[in-house]
């Protein structure tokens, strides 16, 4: 499944100020996932869960549903539960790319 909108105009906003190639970016997270699976079940159908699987074996769960029943769309569900993982993705790898810079600094490179 592709991941459009809000993501890539967030990706897109940041990657025109970055001063250094030293970023997160949509596509280096996208390239992570090795698996996934949607789930709706009957006790609330129109709740869309994303289990999101990385290369590394970590698992991200996404969910999305809409307020009023009547607007559930299965297709729009799974894109906003798979965006919803990509958010949670977001910034564990900010964290691992600060951690990995801070440390090349304190080794001098």
């Amino acid at each position: 499944m592709q991941t459009t909108g809000s993501l890539e105009a967030g990706d897109a906003a940041a990657a025109a100020v970055a001063k250094t190639d030293k970023r997160v970016t949509l596509a280096s997270m996208v390239e992570k996932i090795a698996a996934e699976a949607y789930i709706n079940d009957a006790i609330e159908p129109t709740l869309t869960i994303c289990l999101m699987k990385l290369q590394n074996g970590f698992v991200l769960v996404g969910k999305s549903a809409p307020a009023d029943p009547a607007n559930f769309n299965q297709e729009l569900g799974e894109k906003f539960a798979r965006e919803d993982c990509i958010r949670q993705l977001w910034p564990l790898e900010g964290y691992l790319l600060r951690e990995q810079l801070s440390q090349r600094v304190e080794v001098g490179v």
